[in-house]
């Protein structure tokens, strides 16, 4: 099973506020958040694509040898699931989380492999309150997730509808 981080409570991530009272104002433009690192599990890229994304040289080691990746590879929806873990336990507000609206340019620039540590790094690109209900803003962030050389394995823009903290 892949490695999920503590984090639940506490302040991490570069944030004053911890995740269960943390507000859209707590998300600065042009801040930078480490969200710790998750390991790549051969089972769960199997079981993942199995399921979800059946290529060959995501679910059979052999077929994986003979294609030009040379060997087993995570499914890019693998990778997004293993970032999304670290987003939801280190990132996103568990009290004023609302949804999201979607996300923009996710690339997959190199292949993940089982044994592969993946790292996540955000940064606010934008935060701005919502001019139509301004008990709430929307937090605009650049995404990327490196292998354990530090090499970027996939880039996102994702988009958060979060709850401005409450007057009194």
């Amino acid at each position: 099973m892949s490695a999920a981080v503590p984090g639940r409570g506490a302040a991490g991530a570069g944030f004053a506020a911890p995740i269960d009272d943390r507000w859209f104002e707590d998300y600065a433009p042009g801040s930078v958040h480490d969200l710790g690192t998750i390991a790549v599990d051969e089972a769960e890229v199997v079981a993942f694509a199995s399921r979800y994304d059946p290529q060959p040289f995501h679910v059979d080691a052999q077929a994986a040898a003979e294609s030009p990746f040379g060997g087993l590879i995570a499914s890019g929806w693998h990778t997004a699931a293993l970032m999304m873990r670290l987003f939801v336990d280190r990132y996103m507000s568990h009290v004023a989380s609302l949804s999201s609206p979607g996300i923009d340019a996710m690339r997959w620039l190199r292949p993940v492999r089982p044994g592969d540590t993946l790292a996540v790094r955000i940064t606010v690109a934008e935060a701005r309150v919502s001019k139509s209900k301004p008990d709430r803003g929307i937090v605009t962030s650049d995404i990327e997730v490196s292998n354990q050389n530090g090499e970027p394995v996939m880039t996102m823009r994702a988009y958060n509808l979060v709850a401005c903290r409450p007057v009194g």
